[in-house]
């Protein structure tokens, strides 16, 4: 049999058997709370979807899982304000460690792929980053599809970036250190962040923190193929969004999308995380390749045994851990600072 055929065989197979033993509990945690799949869904009934931040929450109340040694975080202070977005306010969340500042500041998108999701279900990562980053956090919410359509998330965030970048100090934060992270859809927000603010000549981030970005148009990937039936992210999912934030195909072609296409030279250093067990997989390898081809310092941590949505996870999920203090790491190097 050759590799080709292997692949073949490999394809319409549910690729979350691979899973490590702790994302596999995640998995079935969010079974039991019965989604339906969300490309089943109109837009409204996924918004009220269980999330894999619910299956979390719901495993944490096992006894097996809450008697795991705690993360050793310290308290974060969170806020909710409403920022300028490019039409109109927007919802952001703040979060402060503790200590004394001014602190590094990290602006951070959440995923869902530009249509569901908000604040409070991406509220681990930031508070995660805020506290093990030693930096203010301020994940900003943008306007979604299809109400708003491509290239408002886009503006928001930009808006967002800006905003962000004059009023550091009243936050309590040192406007000379500044980066950007995003997860998913949320990625992809940051690293055009990056582009435009290098393109208009605006102060740009200090390092991008690009947590499986969606990157590319190529949805016959590796990754896509062997992945088209995952949990929590699949193939029909990823199409479902794309159907709901596009306003004709060619926007698939636009460099929002397809950054992989874009001019990635004179970007900051860069992070990427990626999962085996995920659609997106190959975007992020395949954009870790065009930044280091555009000299960019790039490093990149692919983990195996995990699946999309992992990273906030670190409540019960080893790889997500191990992922978070790869990051935290990279961006306390970038802030100047010693490692905790």
């Amino acid at each position: 049999m050759t590799l080709g055929d292997t692949i073949k065989g490999m394809v319409g197979m549910d690729p979350t058997g691979h899973a490590d033993p702790d994302m596999k509990a995640v998995l079935e945690a969010l079974k039991s709370l019965d989604p339906k799949p969300i490309e089943d869904c109109t837009v409204e009934e996924a918004r009220q979807q269980p999330t894999p931040a619910d299956a979390v929450k719901k495993l944490m109340q096992d006894p097996a899982f809450s008697a795991r040694p705690a993360l050793e975080l310290e308290a974060v202070r969170d806020q909710d304000i409403l920022i300028p977005g490019a039409a109109g306010s927007i919802s952001a969340r703040v979060y402060t460690p503790q200590g004394e500042g001014p602190f590094p500041l990290i602006l951070y998108f959440h995923g869902g792929g530009w249509v569901i999701a908000d604040l409070d279900t991406y509220d681990a990562t930031p508070r995660s980053m805020a506290a093990q980053s030693r930096a203010i956090v301020v994940s900003a919410h943008y306007r979604q599809a299809p109400e708003h359509r491509l290239p408002a998330a886009h503006d928001d965030a930009f808006a967002a970036w800006g905003w962000l970048i004059g009023n550091a100090m009243n936050l309590g934060g040192n406007p000379d250190k500044i980066a950007i992270m995003g997860e998913s859809a949320g990625a992809n927000l940051a690293i055009n962040v990056a582009i435009r603010a290098r393109n208009t000549g605006i102060r740009m981030p200090m390092h991008q923190a690009l947590i499986y970005p969606v990157a590319s148009n190529n949805i016959v990937s590796i990754s896509y193929e062997e992945n088209r039936n995952a949990k929590p992210l699949n193939k029909s999912m990823m199409l479902w969004f794309m159907h709901n934030v596009i306003n004709s195909e060619s926007d698939l072609t636009s460099p929002l999308i397809d950054v992989v296409s874009a001019d990635l030279s004179r970007l900051p250093p860069a992070v990427i995380v990626t999962a085996g067990i995920d659609p997106l997989r190959s975007d992020g390898e395949k954009l870790a390749q065009k930044l280091h081809g555009a000299g960019v310092p790039i490093e990149h941590r692919n983990y195996r045994g995990a699946t999309h949505e992992f990273f906030g996870m670190a409540a019960v999920v080893q790889a997500a851990r191990d992922a978070q203090a790869f990051v935290s790491l990279a961006q306390r190097q970038a802030f100047g600072g010693a490692p905790l």
